[in-house]
């Protein structure tokens, strides 16, 4: 059992096996947060609430001038009896008001994990893994009932919330904002970490100390973007990569989402995340219900490399599913940077041919093979093959490249449109928009209108008549442009707003249908590279392509502020051709290679065009990555070296039984008469000897995590190293 609850003090005790979550029903059937942190054994509390009369806050109980919700740390805040701080719901009934009073009912404990209907979530393949806590609350006056959904996770140290909201009153009500989850620390000397960027440019790491107000992170755009991701952390400034307090928070959904903390008078910290309630309304009829999104929470007190371990094997392990989530991911060849929209079947099969001598293992075929799209103007909707590249079809083409060795995936967008295509033409309003209002296109594309029920069931028709016509053995799944005009010609005016997350149900039905439909399929989530990055893509698609930016040195960054939330196994990274078609920077082949096999190794380059020397060096390459990609794909992960601290960038994978490891450096700038480096590592055995496979020298675990590993001496610029370790028998 992780879940008590103390009937004398109505204290829960949510238990992990390294925290402890504590909330209490106070002060007619309110709830307040006591404590989450380090794991303790009782709820017997040293720090327990108080109380005192404060100037202009609120009271409910005009008798208790002490008690006012606008001081208590509470456990889901609503809007308008006396807490003027930012909301967890807010609502709106049929003659205009805007309060809320929820207050405390009842609550079950209950084995196991429920999926949440319709949307993404983590997951138990056994009740044994984890309990689940609902906690009813109740508006009485608009018979509002809203579930508090707490599950936690025994051995992975995390603990999931989300919400489900019903009306059972006689009017219709209005949700203007229904978060996920709320946590009010009693303390406010925290640091936030956040991951903002922009297209090629992702996940970038910010870290800077709370101010008293507010401070949010949030996406508009109609997904999670690339410009900032559903997650945010909060840490003591003290905290580094291995020691330090870390409370993490993710938001598994692909669409409009906000976190925001705030500081107020009395120095507490407000956390609250989930759906953005900017340009949302739901309309909740008697009778309906709304489901939220979930946020996996995790504390750690030993730092930031931790909190990602706990994310990497919950997302990798129980939010992944089917047959792809344990398996070895292929090496693919990506033919995209290669010819662009330029291409014809004599080329694709060239490329191929070339291909399969270097021991790649996946041929991708990417924007271009459909309708008649010679460039980014035309087709988009228009799933069917393009007949004067592909004369053949895509059933001969593919079963040509199978003869090669070699697999067979296939590029979509199946969320777009183009106004220059059949599908556009013959239903124009098929597409986001609003009435007497431009439609603004991106990419010279619009949106399809996804919140539509005929819409989502005619692409999945056109995209499973594909997936069904030859043998396809993965998709990549693209989405190039961010939504303008919200609207939808299938709704109501009075339910325009609820078109951005209804979108979102859509996607996740399409995706949910054509992923159960074609299992052995392994699907690649994208949005011009990483710009849907986010936990709800995992569910249905194992990997992400990380980014549209394939530069090696523009990849460490990148790539490392991925880890910070996600797998490795999720995280697609390829070598590319120089210069580099997005910085124009030429770096070394073995440089771009180790790069990429710090993630789901790929090329995407012409391999006709290549020298005997650097075809030999890919074959190398993929050779070496076949025999430690178990160990890269599903090992352990390690930050060594941060490139936003240093430039230089280090890792290590290690094995689960730690008899194997991979160590990755990159030293980016040379330096003239530069010092000699050396890398402490980490999760090793210490009481093991391992050999370093490409010096043949043999060191103890313990010497190689306290002293540190040499690299060799930088003597020009974006050199990398990777040595493979392996226990001495």
């Amino acid at each position: 059992m992780t879940i008590y609850f103390d009937k004398e003090t109505k204290i829960f005790h949510l238990q992990t096996n390294q925290s402890s979550y504590l909330f209490q029903v106070v002060n007619n059937d309110y709830l307040a947060h006591l404590y989450w942190g380090k794991r303790v054994r009782s709820t017997s509390m040293p720090k327990s609430l108080r109380y005192i009369d404060r100037g202009f806050s609120g009271n409910p109980n005009k008798e208790d001038r002490t008690f006012s919700l606008d001081t208590l740390p509470q456990e889901y805040p609503a809007y308008g009896h006396t807490d003027f701080r930012s909301p967890a719901v807010h609502i709106e009934t049929a003659d205009g008001g805007r309060i809320t009073d929820l207050r405390y009912v009842s609550h079950e404990i209950l084995p196991g994990k429920r999926r949440l209907e319709g949307l993404p979530a983590t997951y138990v393949e056994d009740t044994s893994e984890a309990d689940t806590l609902k906690v009813s609350m109740l508006d009485e006056v608009t018979q509002l009932h809203v579930t508090l959904i707490y599950t936690v996770y025994a051995t992975r140290n995390a603990i999931t919330r989300a919400v489900h909201v019903e009306n059972k009153g006689e009017d219709t009500l209005g949700l203007e904002k229904v978060a996920s989850m709320s946590v009010d620390f009693r303390e406010t000397d925290f640091e936030m970490i956040n991951l903002p960027g922009a297209h090629v440019r992702e996940r970038d790491i910010e870290r800077a100390p709370l101010r008293r107000g507010m401070q949010s992170v949030e996406s508009r755009r109609g997904s999670s973007s690339h410009h900032q991701n559903p997650f945010i952390a909060l840490v003591q400034e003290e905290t580094t990569e291995t020691t330090g307090e870390v409370y993490g928070f993710s938001l598994v959904y692909s669409g409009n989402f906000k976190a925001e903390v705030e500081v107020d008078q009395t120095c507490q910290s407000r956390v609250i995340m989930g759906i953005n309630d900017f340009d949302f309304k739901w309309l909740l009829k008697p009778a309906e219900t709304f489901q939220t999104p979930e946020v996996v929470m995790v504390y750690t007190d030993q730092g930031l490399n931790d909190m990602s371990r706990m994310y990497h094997d919950l997302y990798g392990r129980r939010l992944a599913r089917g047959k792809h989530r344990d398996a070895e991911r292929p090496v693919l060849i990506n033919n995209w940077e290669a010819t662009y929209f330029d291409f014809n079947e004599d080329k694709i099969l060239t490329i191929a041919d070339k291909a399969k001598d270097t021991g790649v293992e996946l041929f991708v075929l990417d924007d271009g093979w459909f309708g008649k799209r010679d460039d980014d103007f035309t087709s988009l909707g228009d799933w069917f093959v393009y007949d004067e590249k592909l004369p053949s079809g895509l059933k001969t083409l593919a079963e040509k490249i199978n003869k090669m060795g070699m697999q067979f995936g296939l590029w979509f967008e199946p969320e777009m449109v183009s106004p220059e295509s059949e599908l556009y033409k013959a239903h124009p309003d098929w597409c986001l928009h609003v009435p007497n209002r431009r439609r603004s296109e991106s990419r010279n594309q619009l949106v399809l209108d996804f919140s539509r029920p005929d819409v989502c069931d005619e692409m999945i028709q056109r995209v499973t008549a594909i997936l069904e016509s030859a043998p396809i053995s993965y998709v990549k799944w693209d989405m190039n442009r961010n939504m303008t005009e919200i609207g939808s010609h299938y709704w109501p005016k009075e339910q325009q707003k609820e078109v951005a997350h209804r979108y979102i149900l859509g996607l996740y039905r399409v995706m949910e249908t054509i992923t159960a439909k074609f299992p052995e399929i392994l699907f690649e989530s994208c949005s011009g590279g990483g710009g849907r990055f986010d936990p709800g893509m995992l569910y249905y698609m194992p990997q992400t392509w990380t980014s549209d930016n394939t530069d090696a040195i523009s990849r460490l960054r990148i790539q490392y502020g991925t880890s910070l939330v996600y797998p490795i196994s999720s995280m697609g990274s390829h070598v590319s051709e120089v210069p580099n078609h997005q910085v124009g920077r030429i770096t070394p082949l073995e440089t771009r290679g180790h790069v990429a096999m710090d993630g789901n190794l790929g090329y995407e380059l012409d391999v006709t065009k290549l020298s005997d020397e650097e075809i030999s060096g890919i074959k190398t390459q993929v050779d070496l990555y076949k025999s430690i990609r178990q160990t890269i794909q599903y090992g352990t992960f390690y930050r060594l070296v941060s490139p936003f601290e240093t430039g230089n960038y280090g890792s290590i994978h290690v094995s689960e039984t730690k008899d194997k490891a991979v160590f990755i450096y990159v030293h980016t700038l040379a330096e003239a008469n530069g010092p000699f480096k050396a890398v402490k590592l980490q999760g090793l055995d210490p009481e093991t000897d391992y050999c370093v496979l490409e010096t043949n020298d043999v060191y103890s675990g313990d010497s190689l995590m306290h002293i540190g590993l040499n690299v060799p001496y930088a003597n020009h610029d974006f050199k990398s190293t990777l040595y493979r370790l392996e226990a001495v028998k």
